[in-house]
């Protein structure tokens, strides 16, 4: 998966275009599956002790990945937490942090105590709809009523 990263941008017009469509679709597939991957801190922490989170090929990849932020990509996303994660991933200081495990441990704390709050939170207000909904509808007042 880390190949991936490099992009090459010789030989696209001289491929039919049943092949560039294939390729483009890889090329998709492949970079959502791995913007993905980033909402994952162990993954995270995995780059960063071996080195890529420092190699500026890879920062370049990284900062060209970007463009998932836009709706028309975001929209792909099943976890959407990955582009907050890009986006710290353009700091240094964060990238450098993540090689110590203990940091992608927090983070991953952090994560499971959101998506704890985030769905008691939900399941609360699905419920509380459900009852509005479910409660019997009156008119409501008139404001001329007042005037006869």
């Amino acid at each position: 998966m880390l190949s991936c990263y490099c992009v090459f941008a010789s030989g696209v017009r001289s491929l039919p275009l049943a092949r560039r469509s294939d390729d483009a679709r890889n090329r998709f597939q492949s970079e959502l599956e791995f913007v993905q991957c980033l909402a994952n801190p162990n993954y995270l922490n995995f780059l960063a002790q071996r080195g890529y989170l420092r190699e500026r090929p890879f920062i370049n990849y990284l900062k060209y990945l970007l463009y998932w932020k836009e709706p028309e990509y975001a929209k792909f996303l099943k976890y959407p937490h990955c582009l907050h994660m890009l986006e710290l991933l353009q700091y240094e200081h964060f990238r450098k942090e993540l090689v110590n495990a203990q940091c992608a441990k927090f983070i991953d704390e952090q994560q499971l105590l959101h998506w704890q709050h985030y769905s008691r939170k939900r399941t609360r207000l699905q419920q509380a709809l459900a009852e509005q909904q479910q409660a019997p509808q009156q008119p409501p007042p008139h404001g001329n009523a007042a005037a006869k």
